[in-house]
């Protein structure tokens, strides 16, 4: 009995959301872990973008990887998304700074955010209760 009340209450809002976190904690994990070991690639893009050097990129590597990790915790999720939404629309300002193409790198951010909350919003009833959507 007590399985199938669970399997109510985690059904698939609760699995696609954390399909979509995963997506995302990857990727970022990805993505830090790139910027801490400062490979090649990253240090020209960096430069490309006004950010030059290793320190740089190893601080934002360190900054991306704390984001990550308290988005990773269910218990501070929510500060998480927070954090990562500022990390994020850095990444937005930076690419639209320099004329990188929109849909392609200034707005590339805006995609990892739009499913890092789209994680959380499915598997958190307390944040769908902050945000309903209604039927028309």
């Amino acid at each position: 009995m007590v399985v199938g009340v669970e399997s109510t209450v985690r059904g698939w809002r609760y699995r696609t959301g954390w399909m979509l976190s995963g997506l995302a904690i990857l990727f970022l994990v990805m993505d830090s872990a790139m910027k801490l070991l400062a490979l090649p690639v990253v240090l020209q893009a960096g430069a490309a973008l006004g950010l030059a050097g290793a320190g740089i990129e190893r601080a934002l590597g360190v900054v991306l990887m704390v984001c990550t990790i308290l988005y990773a915790v269910p218990r501070t999720v929510v500060l998480g998304a927070i954090l990562l939404t500022g990390y994020l629309g850095g990444a937005v300002a930076t690419h639209l700074r320099v004329g990188d193409p929109l849909f392609s790198h200034v707005l590339f951010g805006v995609y990892v955010g739009v499913f890092v909350w789209a994680g959380v919003y499915l598997r958190d009833p307390m944040l769908r209760m902050l945000m309903p959507t209604r039927k028309t």
